[in-house]
């Protein structure tokens, strides 16, 4: 089967695009507004940009009636926003916060969860999650689709301070992945988590560069 998306609709009764790159991680983002109301929202086009200095980046579709998502104009209009990581335990939260709520009504209370305060800005962040970026808003770069809902923008921000909870690091100092259940987008209405996970290293790689060490301050 092929089909050319710009020109014809998918011959299944699905749309396979989005279920063809999995997974992908969930960006959990919490900001504030100037005027000071609170936005919580996942996600799921989400990535790290680089590790020197760290640097990441969302794209969020438009409303179907043009209208730009939250995220976009806190971050813009603030200078900041915050990732938080989604986990296995959160799953329930995650999901009631992606609901649109209007503009006043705040998705951490919606999701009944804890807000604790970021330290470089006002920004709320959940703090049942073991892991947080304060991100520092750079630019946004914005893309004409089809629709409405299929123009998009994408933000790009450095990562100027990262929260890990101990209770979620290893004796030799990494990340437990088992233990956290890192939650990642599938294709249609599907979620995994990451319950396992293999050790691979490239030949001839070296640890600085496995692990992202190269440039890193002493």
């Amino acid at each position: 089967m092929k089909y050319d998306p710009a020109l014809e609709r998918s011959p299944l009764p699905y749309s396979p695009f989005k279920s063809c790159t999995v997974p992908r991680p969930i960006g959990w983002l919490s900001s504030i507004s100037p005027d000071g109301v609170e936005n919580l929202a996942p996600y799921s086009q989400w990535q790290n940009l680089t590790f020197d200095p760290p640097m990441v980046m969302f794209s969020a579709n438009q409303y179907p009636d043009g209208r730009r998502k939250d995220t976009v104009l806190n971050a813009e209009q603030t200078g900041w926003f915050v990732w938080n990581m989604a986990t296995y335990d959160l799953r329930e939260a995650v999901n009631i916060s992606a609901m649109a709520l209007p503009f006043e009504e705040n998705e951490f209370d919606r999701a009944g969860i804890t807000k604790r305060y970021a330290e470089l800005s006002p920004t709320p962040m959940v703090a049942e999650s073991p892991v947080h970026f304060e991100c520092r808003y750079l630019s946004t770069h914005r893309m004409t689709g089809n629709s409405n809902v299929g123009t998009i923008d994408i933000v790009f921000a450095q990562v100027e301070r990262i929260h890990i909870n101990d209770e979620v690091l290893t004796v030799d100092g990494r990340l437990d992945i088992q233990k956290i259940r890192p939650l990642a987008r599938m294709g249609y209405h599907d979620y995994t988590s990451i319950t396992e996970t293999f050790e691979m290293k490239i030949p001839q790689a070296s640890d600085d560069e496995a692990y992202g060490l190269a440039g890193q301050p002493a």
